[in-house]
């Protein structure tokens, strides 16, 4: 299994890259970078490669819709030209909070436009004349939608240093996860819940894997988790409410009541009524006592936090759902901590796997 780990937006970003080559030799495969509605990703990725030689780096994630597909496709190519092919593409919809409310564009149709942005991406990457009149992208732009006939069908000018980037698709819904396990290499849900997970996720990973195509490696699968190995139990406990004020957020105040893609989540996980006394008590301005209200089995299931066993336990659990990759969000800030914790994971995956 790998382990990845996402690096901070701002606070720390230096500090955290100038000590990946110790966390890397501890055990650290692959960092990570999300974007949301700050600094962008690309440009903290690009500085990530420049300082470093082995880890693998990665999206998480690009939206889709504030770059046009082929914007999309350039990216991934320059990152992983700057990278030596370490680079991985994770991309994703996002939700109508950010796309509208950040970006001003308007959120619809993610299934029809992601399956077209992976048709235009990989013609990209194996330099044909990009070409795909589809119902959401027409490139070159037609007459017939807007264009002015001076448009013609244009390859990439520089060979990539792959012909195909993995793609990952961050996805929560199960069309969209079924379009995970059809379309692309890897498939990036959030709140992984090892022991729900086929209950959960079974029938649409099933539904997308039937109509891959063969060429197409195994889907890989990326769990996000909260991070701490330790045995002291007010550090523990400390961790545990990391968790759960991160679910609190995500749960309650990532959308409005009926339009929160986490909270159906968290019911699809068998925990509908905590789900819907956390989304009542955020909203309601007790944010504090939304956090109080997840439930331990919730926190447990879905955090990688507690003593050696327990941990070496979670990580089985996690390969048996078939996760490949796990990205994890150390609790600790220091550098050295966090060398530590990883070096003593990676002995554990290692006795255990």
């Amino acid at each position: 299994m790998k382990f990845g780990m996402p690096i901070p937006y701002a606070v720390g970003f230096q500090q955290t890259v100038e000590g990946l080559r110790a966390l890397e030799d501890a055990g650290l495969d692959v960092v990570t970078v999300p974007e949301a509605y700050t600094f962008d990703a690309v440009s903290l990725l690009g500085y990530i490669a420049a300082r470093t030689g082995g880890v693998e780096l990665a999206t998480s994630i690009l939206n889709i819709y504030s770059r046009t597909p082929a914007l999309l496709a350039m990216t991934a190519a320059g990152l992983d030209y700057v990278s030596d092919g370490r680079f991985s593409f994770g991309i994703g919809s996002s939700g109508p909070q950010v796309i509208e409310g950040f970006h001003g564009v308007p959120f619809h149709a993610p299934l029809g436009r992601t399956r077209e942005i992976v048709a235009i991406c990989r013609q990209v990457w194996s330099r044909t004349s990009v070409e795909l009149h589809g119902r959401h992208y027409d490139v070159p732009l037609t007459p017939e939608r807007g264009g002015s006939g001076l448009g013609k069908p244009l390859k990439l000018i520089n060979a990539p240093v792959r012909p195909s980037i993995p793609m990952t698709l961050a996805a929560l819904g199960p069309k969209n996860i079924a379009l995970a396990a059809e379309l692309f290499e890897a498939w990036q849900p959030i709140f992984f819940h090892p022991e729900l997970a086929d209950e959960v996720f079974g029938e649409p990973l099933a539904a997308g894997r039937a109509k891959r195509d063969p060429l197409l490696p195994d889907l890989r699968i990326i769990a996000d988790a909260k991070f701490f190995i330790g045995t002291d139990e007010h550090e523990l406990e400390a961790a545990r409410a990391q968790v759960r004020a991160g679910l609190a957020l995500y749960i309650g105040g990532m959308g409005a009541r009926g339009e929160n893609f986490y909270h159906r989540l968290i019911t699809r996980l068998g925990f509908g009524a905590a789900a819907n006394e956390i989304q009542e008590l955020y909203l309601g301005g007790s944010r504090d006592a939304a956090a109080a209200a997840v439930p331990d089995a919730l926190v447990d299931g879905i955090a990688l936090v507690g003593g050696p066993d327990h941990i070496e336990r979670r990580v089985a659990a996690y390969a048996a759902a078939g996760v490949a990759q796990m990205n994890l969000s150390p609790v600790s800030t220091d550098n050295d901590e966090r060398a530590r914790q990883f070096a003593h994971l990676r002995r554990i995956a290692d006795a255990s796997l």
